[in-house]
């Protein structure tokens, strides 16, 4: 065997290990090359469950009757743009700033004469969220994978009432919140692909780090020692 042939030959058995090394049969079908390509991007929508993990002083209730705080969850939704970074075959670094129209609402009951009285504080948040997160994917199964994420994010609420003044009025007060909150991120997913996109339905929960209230001495924020955010998201992508 010449010295021409035996390069070529071993060229031809590079280029055909590595091809096969590429190509695990079980990505077979739309978009094949996906996982081997560095960048996607694409856009995402969501509804979300906003909700508060109260802490109370010690003996709250010394305050006006008070007997229980609640705190009720409300829906919202969600609207962001997704950039999907590979850092290895099966692992992405994930950033999808997207806007979120949240809100909450906190019920005071109090003791009465005859009966409870409820006192409801309703807060309405506009986040600009920026959440960061390592996604770790699952092989695929022809069309269909799987996948895992956890992170962090900074939260901006647009809508922080912080700087408002309460007045006395009962009625008027609000419960303001810190226009900043961290929070960090557990999630996981399933993705379809398609012949010109990928499609997954995700389902994240994300626990805030910081105290938001605002503690500006009303009866609605003196029997809280804290407030976290709680928020569960919802939502499918489309990516290209």
């Amino acid at each position: 065997m010449s010295a021409k042939f035996k390069y070529i030959f071993l060229l031809y058995t590079v280029v055909v290990s590595t091809t096969t090394m590429a190509q695990d049969p079980n990505e077979k079908g739309n978009l094949e090359k996906y996982y081997h390509e560095k960048l996607h991007f694409g856009f995402t929508l969501g509804v979300n469950k906003a909700d508060f993990v109260i802490h109370n002083i010690p003996h709250f209730e010394r305050f006006d009757s008070l007997r229980t705080i609640i705190s009720l969850p409300k829906r919202g939704f969600n609207l962001g743009i997704v950039s999907d970074l590979r850092l290895q075959k099966y692992i992405t670094l994930r950033f999808v700033p997207n806007l979120s129209f949240a809100e909450r609402t906190l019920n005071y009951y109090y003791e009465g004469f005859k009966d409870t009285v409820t006192r409801i504080k309703t807060i309405e948040s506009t986040f600009l969220n920026f959440p960061i997160n390592l996604k770790l994917r699952s092989k695929r199964v022809h069309n269909f994978g799987a996948y895992l994420i956890a992170g962090g994010a900074y939260n901006l609420d647009l809508a922080s009432k912080r700087k408002v003044q309460n007045g006395t009025n009962i009625k008027d007060q609000i419960v303001k919140l810190q226009r900043d909150d961290y929070c960090y991120e557990v999630g996981a997913g399933a993705e379809f692909y398609f012949e010109y996109f990928k499609f997954a339905v995700e389902g994240k929960l994300s626990m805030g780090l910081r105290n938001v209230l605002v503690n500006d001495n009303t009866m609605f924020s003196n029997s809280i020692d804290k407030l976290n955010s709680k928020v569960f998201l919802i939502s499918i992508t489309f990516e290209g």
